[in-house]
């Protein structure tokens, strides 16, 4: 009977020799699901490059923004030079830095301030960012910040006139194609 069973599963695996391999139909399906997996996946891939630019100009807009309003409530005025904000990523005695991604322009005076983050790559957003002293309507004396990001990459260069409002009695606010970060 060994004997018998041992014939029986040789006859079994040369029986399986011939059934080796996928069929085309297997491989073409298989080929089909990566190629539609990779159409989703792709274009959101390729987007988290841009997103881990803006994120530099979002990062330094935020603390400048923290920064020149610690700064106004010790010195009464705002930082008008980078080197002035003691921030790490941006210094010089001037009132432009810049970086890889970035050309940044400050603009500080005794009521308020603002940066200006210009993409230097036209697939990145622009951004803009801004404290200001006003008073309320209780007549206090507030200091205010908010930052702005461009609705599209590829904006046109964002500008304190047109991009950045603020007044001797609100808090600052984002105007034309820019929106609020943070809201």
């Amino acid at each position: 009977m060994r004997t018998e069973l041992k014939a029986k599963f040789i006859q079994h695996l040369s029986n399986k020799k011939g059934e080796k391999g996928f069929t085309l139909v297997e491989l073409l399906v298989v080929i089909i699901i990566i190629g539609i997996l990779a159409a989703i996946a792709l274009p959101n891939f390729l987007n988290q490059g841009a997103k881990a630019k803006q994120t530099e100009a979002r990062q330094n807009i935020g603390m400048a923004n923290r920064v020149q309003t610690v700064f106004r409530s010790e010195n009464n005025t705002f930082a008008t030079t980078f080197d002035a904000l003691a921030m790490g990523t941006l210094s010089g005695t001037s009132t432009t830095a810049s970086t890889s991604n970035y050309s940044y322009t400050l603009a500080g005076a005794p009521e308020s301030s603002s940066l200006i983050a210009r993409a230097n790559d036209a697939a990145l957003k622009g951004y803009i960012g801004g404290a200001s002293r006003f008073t309320n309507s209780q007549s206090n004396s507030v200091i205010s910040a908010v930052a702005c990001e461009a609705t599209a990459p590829g904006t046109t260069a964002p500008t304190v006139a047109t991009n950045l409002t603020t007044s001797a009695t609100t808090a600052p606010i984002c105007a034309g194609s820019f929106v609020r970060l943070g809201s």
